[in-house]
């Protein structure tokens, strides 16, 4: 009995030892026999590296104590560019600003870094005087829409060593988009010291010939330049004060530029270019000092500018269209022109010119054509309007028959002139009121005068009236004085301007 009992409970025991077994294999299994292996190496993998780090954590601190003890280069951070719009001051680069220092290497260092970086600002600032030599500011790798803020005053070296063998240009901006030079600032080019050695070398303007006084003398208007204020011998190429080429939609504003040695500002095969509430400023028998100058240019806009100089206050040579110039003051000076054209037999276009709402005083012509025997192309599509003039020689004229030298040689070809308009000019002359000479074989066409009422002022000068040669097209209203010498219609034979090898 009390054996049978003992089995039983060793029987039970070993039942229920064999189900706990069971359910833990069964658990186990629906884990995954791999994973349950490999979680037992996982765990052991763990338990030894744990006992490794236990036991290697003062060695492994002590080699991080020595490598502190150490130190490790610093590696070189990067520099960031300039943020968009960053201000560039010449005085940060070296500029003296005393008027005698060279500045021209602070001018290159501070323009070099304006370049760089798009809406940057060069800065030449107010209560300084900047000597600064012959200097090219170019793109065509420099960020667009920089300003040059000219507050302060820029002047040219007159010492002939500055300028080697002679130069085109003092002050150069090539190739570039979206500049502006805007303050209030000055650039001088100190032009006396080379005005005097050219007295006897420069051309002068043929219709300088024209003004004869009273006791038949030739009167010629020559700078009055000291000689002492020579320094060295000036080469005999002489720079423009400020010239810009290859650019596209460039401004000048605010500034004044004075007595450039020849030319004061000029644009050469640009695109898009606004001139305002500029100004020009030189002696009225300071030579071939033109107050503007386009060639090659086209989408032009000057406005609201004081230009006195000794040659044309704005000149508008080939390649240049659609140029608008309004609410000008010139004088004195040579005008307005559009020319010289077709020089030493080249090929000129112009067109789409319109000029308005001039002042001029005391200028040798107002409005004015000029072209060369032997040169080809056209001039069309031109409008004056609007003009008031005070003693000035010619306030009208077309000159087919343009000549800087003493003499010119004869030819049969010529620039054709077409599609030009004079609207209300009106004031007084002290020449010529109007003077129309046109080619031969290429006569003037459609040559419109509208209200014109000029009338005359004697200052000496032999006085003459209306003067036209083969010029044809037509009044629209009476003039003062009366004109009578434009052909009414066409020209039986001449060359169509259309056909001048000139774009429309």
């Amino acid at each position: 009995m009390g054996d049978f009992s003992f089995r039983k409970l060793i029987f039970a025991f070993v039942i229920v030892t064999l189900v706990w077994a069971s359910s833990i294999e069964t658990c186990n299994a629906r884990r995954g026999g791999k994973h349950w292996r490999q979680s037992r190496g996982t765990l052991s993998s763990l338990y030894k590296k744990k006992g490794k780090n236990d036991h290697g954590h003062k060695k492994q601190k002590s080699k991080q104590e020595q490598q502190q003890q150490q130190p490790l280069p610093t590696p070189e951070e990067p520099l960031a560019p300039p943020p968009k719009g960053s201000k560039f001051n010449v005085l940060d680069y070296g500029a003296k600003g005393d008027g005698h220092s060279d500045d021209t290497k602070a001018f290159q260092g501070a323009w070099a870094d304006a370049c760089k970086v798009e809406a940057s600002t060069m800065i030449v600032p107010s209560g300084y005087e900047f000597l600064v030599g012959p200097i090219s500011f170019s793109g065509p790798y420099c960020q667009r829409n920089i300003l040059f803020q000219l507050d302060g005053t820029i002047i040219a070296p007159i010492n002939a060593n500055a300028w080697g063998k002679g130069l085109l240009q003092w002050l150069e901006f090539t190739k570039l988009v979206g500049l502006t030079i805007k303050g209030k600032g000055t650039i001088d080019g100190r032009g006396s010291v080379w005005w005097t050695k050219s007295i006897l070398d420069d051309p002068i303007d043929n219709e300088e010939q024209l003004v004869v006084s009273s006791y038949n003398t030739t009167l010629t208007q020559n700078p009055q330049v000291s000689s002492s204020s020579l320094v060295g011998k000036m080469p005999s190429i002489k720079p423009t004060a400020l010239r810009f080429y290859g650019s596209f939609n460039v401004t000048v504003t605010g500034i004044t530029i004075q007595n450039s040695p020849q030319c004061h500002l000029k644009f050469d095969n640009c695109d898009g270019v606004l001139v305002y509430s500029f100004s020009v400023a030189s002696p009225g028998d300071s030579p071939n000092t033109d107050g503007i100058h386009l060639q090659n240019s086209k989408n032009v806009l000057i406005h609201t500018t004081d230009l006195a100089c000794g040659d044309d206050c704005i000149s508008i040579q080939t390649g240049c269209t659609n140029v608008f110039v309004r609410d000008v003051n010139c004088g004195p000076g040579h005008g307005i022109s559009i020319g010289s054209l077709g020089k030493d037999g080249t090929s000129a276009c112009v067109s789409n010119i319109t000029v308005r709402n001039i002042n001029m005083h005391n200028t040798m012509t107002g409005v004015r054509i000029k072209t060369w025997q032997g040169g080809s192309g056209s001039v069309q599509g031109v409008l004056f309007s609007n003009i008031q003039v005070s003693e000035v020689e010619f306030p009208i004229m077309i000159d087919q028959y343009y000549c800087d030298h003493s003499t010119c040689k004869n030819h049969t070809s010529a620039v054709a002139v077409s599609n030009i308009a004079y609207e209300n000019i009106r004031g007084t002359y002290t020449v010529k009121p109007v003077h129309v000479s046109c080619s031969d074989n290429k006569p003037c066409r459609d040559v419109r005068l509208t209200d014109i009422e000029l009338k005359p002022v004697s200052k000496g000068y032999h006085m003459y009236e209306p003067f036209c040669w083969q010029a044809f097209g037509e009044l629209y209203a009476p003039t003062i004085p009366e004109i009578d010498c434009i052909q009414q219609g066409a020209p039986s034979s001449s060359l169509d301007p259309d056909e001048a090898g000139c774009a429309a």
